[in-house]
């Protein structure tokens, strides 16, 4: 039996099935969803004609790393090597593309992992509850677009100082939205709001800082995505060296957890906003890394697992982000020799996916890395989420020029140092896994023994590697209802 579904309910489970039924819903697996290659067939021959945005409950199929947009279909995992010429360092640097799923971010696959088995198992009833995603951007949007999909009312919650392409995309989705005080590190803030929800019992929140189905979707989806990359490119010296991930809400970090147990020596760097260092320094702050949480360690992050934690300026992020995407900087990158298409590309980079990519480089130069070594690292969203933020940049700095490239190139990239870089001793990791109790033990009502719980590694194994074959036996059954 599951230790997150605490019953099943019969009478809601049969009701919500029927539901599911009559509007032509069927829900995949979470083993599909890693493999798409078990779909189907009677639901591959529909994708075609539907596109990835659109409200179809097919598109559920499609949170997966191994969407082909030229098909409709499914082929092999997205993602793009940024080359040597940008990053400044012999390792490969490896990122997966989330543009490519749902709502243009992965995200839809960890509010998938939440709500899909609270659905099946008839703890959530979409007659009666609302989901409430509580976010700093991309989660509520994905919360929002499964909701959409399977029928169930959404309330997004996220800071007001977020962009507004994600405000304007969740009214158009039909979610209820609710701006809290702050920016991205303002979580207490969404916290403090969840509590007045659950006044209302008919609110289920779905807070990804605390729930498991985030990370089990990244350990079970994404670490194997990761894993199949480094088999299509390696070679007999190969080496997956390092695995990269903003902390966040810490679902993504758990793909690491799945990399480590296949190749114990990789390290796993938790990357976090130089403003708002708080597992580098318990720091606190504000800042423009959006699509990053800070303020807390969450509940569901592994600390004992976390290697490194690099803390990234955010005005380097913005200064990339300029270099990526206007047409001054992206000359200057052709004119390194840098081919047309790979410039392109980098337009699919969002703010955080430039964290994660200079978090990247400092790993690299920290344990010295050659050639041999692949860092792997996930391209969350792309920059069609933050183009208010070039119009933001060029109001306030005015126009890009060639020079403003150059230096963004050479004191951003290639200058990028092993500053704000700490590796984590036994005791380092330690302390950053007692943080939790200040905010999850005397705020969220959480137990203590729980936490001193997991401190030991098999607490996580039976989390991330036993919970998913309940989740699936639930879905297999929900579906023949």
């Amino acid at each position: 039996m599951s230790s997150i579904i605490k019953h099943i309910d019969k009478k809601i489970r049969k009701q919500s099935a029927e539901r599911c039924r009559e509007r032509g819903i069927t829900i995949p697996t979470f083993r599909q969803l890693r493999n798409p290659g078990l779909i189907g067939e009677n639901v591959k021959k529909k994708l075609p004609g539907i596109g990835l945005w659109d409200v179809n409950p097919l598109n559920l199929y499609r949170i997966t790393w191994k969407n082909d947009i030229n098909t409709g279909l499914f082929g092999n995992v997205n993602y793009f090597e940024v080359p040597r010429e940008i990053t400044g360092v012999k390792a490969r640097i490896i990122g997966l593309m989330g543009k490519y799923f749902p709502t243009g971010a992965h995200k839809v696959g960890a509010a998938f992992g939440c709500l899909v088995p609270r659905l099946v198992s008839g703890e959530f009833n979409p007659l009666r509850h609302k989901a409430v995603w509580p976010s700093t951007g991309n989660y509520c949007r994905g919360g929002a677009f499964d909701c959409a999909l399977l029928g169930c009312t959404a309330i997004a919650i996220l800071p007001e100082e977020m962009s507004k392409e994600r405000f304007d995309w969740l009214r158009e989705i039909g979610a209820e939205v609710i701006a809290t005080p702050g920016c991205e590190s303002n979580v207490k803030e969404i916290y403090d709001k969840c509590w007045e929800l659950k006044n209302d019992t008919d609110n289920i929140i779905f807070n990804q800082f605390e729930e498991f189905g985030n990370p089990i979707f990244h350990y079970n989806v994404t670490g194997p995505a990761v894993e199949e990359v480094f088999s299509y490119i390696r070679n007999g010296k190969s080496r997956m060296s390092a695995f990269i991930s903003a902390t966040g809400s810490a679902g993504t970090i758990a793909a690491g957890d799945y990399l480590k147990k296949l190749n114990p020596h990789l390290k796993i760097t938790a990357s976090e906003a130089l403003q708002c260092p708080t597992l580098l320094m318990n720091g606190f702050g504000g800042h423009r890394i959006e699509g990053i949480g800070d303020k807390h360690v969450p509940w569901v992050h592994n600390v004992r697992n976390t290697d490194m934690v690099s803390a990234i300026d955010d005005e380097d992020c913005i200064r990339i982000m300029r270099l990526f995407n206007e047409s001054k900087g992206k000359e200057y990158l052709a004119k390194l020799g840098i081919e047309e298409k790979t410039v392109e590309a980098l337009v699919d980079i969002g703010i955080s996916g430039i964290s994660n990519l200079l978090s990247a480089i400092k790993t690299a130069k920290y344990f010295e890395m050659d050639e041999n070594d692949f860092i792997f690292t996930i391209f969350t969203d792309s920059m069609s989420m933050y183009n208010s933020r070039i119009e933001e940049a060029r109001t306030e700095k005015g126009e890009y020029t060639e020079f403003d490239a150059a230096r963004d190139h050479a004191s951003c990239l290639m200058k990028q140092s092993v500053d704000f870089l700490k590796e984590l001793s036994y005791y380092d990791r330690k302390a950053i896994h007692n943080l939790k109790y200040y905010t999850w033990i005397e705020q969220q009502g959480r137990a203590v023994e729980e936490l001193n719980g997991q401190w030991n590694p098999d607490y996580w194994t039976d989390l991330f590697e036993n919970e998913v074959h309940e989740f699936d036996k639930l879905i297999e059954e929900f579906n023949k209802l």
